[in-house]
C-alpha cells in the first residue's frame, strides 16, 4: 500500500494491485494554492462538501464517489462511512463530516476528514482497530494538535499521518505541523510525498510520518 500526499487533506492511496483511492480532493483558491489534482482514481472519498475537500469532479478516471455514512464495496474494498461533525456543536457551525474506515492490503486505514470533536463510544466502535490514521491537526476548522493527539492516543494506530495544517501552499490561519509534533518521540519526516507501508512491517508503537505535499 502506498500513500501519497497531494496537499491539504487529499491523499492518493494505491493498493498493491493498482486500485487507487483519493481522499478529499480540493479546489484551488480561497486560501488553497496547491496544484490542480490531475490524478485518476477508482474511488474518491469526500468527508464533506466544502470547496477544499469536495472537488470530486477534478479527479480523472470516472471514479466511484463515496460521501456519506454507510457501507459500500468498490473494487473488492469495503468502505465504511461513519457520521461525525465538523465542529463541537453537532454540526450547527460547520455541518456534518464523514469518517471513512477501510482496509487496503491488510492495513486498516481511517481517514478522519475535517473532524471537529472527540470521538464518542459509538464512533470508536464503528471505526474499530486502526493501523494507519489520517488525522487533521491544524485547529480552528478541525481538532487542534492537542485534540488530535488525544484521538491518536485513543485509537492507538501504528502509523499517524497528519494533515490539514498550514504550509507554504495553504494560507489558512491554522497551526503548522510542528505544533502537533512537539514532544512526540517516534517521528519520521519524509523528503518525498509518498511512503509505502506493508502489514508485516508496521511499527510496534505509534509512528508519526510527515509527508511532503506533491502538488
Amino acid at each position: 500500500m502506498k500513500v501519497k500526499s497531494l496537499g491539504h487533506a487529499s491523499f492518493l492511496i494505491t493498493s498493491d494491485n493498482g486500485t487507487r483511492i483519493i481522499t478529499d480532493p480540493y479546489m484551488v483558491g480561497l486560501g488553497i494554492d496547491y496544484g490542480e489534482i490531475q490524478e485518476a482514481a477508482d474511488v474518491v472519498l469526500v468527508s464533506h462538501d466544502h470547496p477544499d475537500h469536495g472537488n470530486a469532479t477534478t479527479v480523472q478516471g470516472a471514479p466511484e464517489v463515496i460521501q456519506a455514512a454507510g457501507s459500500k464495496e468498490v473494487k473488492g474494498i469495503a468502505f465504511k462511512g461513519i457520521a461525525s461533525f465538523h465542529d463541537t456543536a453537532q454540526g450547527k457551525e460547520r455541518g456534518p463530516n464523514t469518517i471513512f474506515s477501510f482496509a487496503v492490503d491488510g492495513i486498516k486505514a481511517c481517514f478522519l476528514g475535517d473532524l471537529g470533536h472527540q470521538l464518542d463510544s459509538n464512533q470508536l466502535a464503528e471505526i474499530g482497530e486502526v493501523d494507519l490514521l489520517l488525522v487533521p491537526i491544524g485547529g480552528l476548522f478541525t481538532i487542534d494538535a492537542n485534540e488530535a493527539t488525544q484521538v491518536c492516543d485513543t485509537l492507538k494506530p501504528k502509523v499517524v499521518i497528519p494533515m490539514h495544517y498550514k504550509t507554504d501552499k495553504c494560507i489558512y490561519p491554522i497551526a503548522e505541523v510542528d505544533t502537533f509534533l512537539e514532544g512526540k518521540q517516534n517521528v519520521r519526516r519524509e523528503n518525498t510525498s509518498e511512503a509505502e507501508f506493508k502489514k508485516d512491517n508496521l511499527p510496534s508503537s505509534t509512528e508519526v510520518v510527515v509527508l511532503q505535499h506533491a502538488l
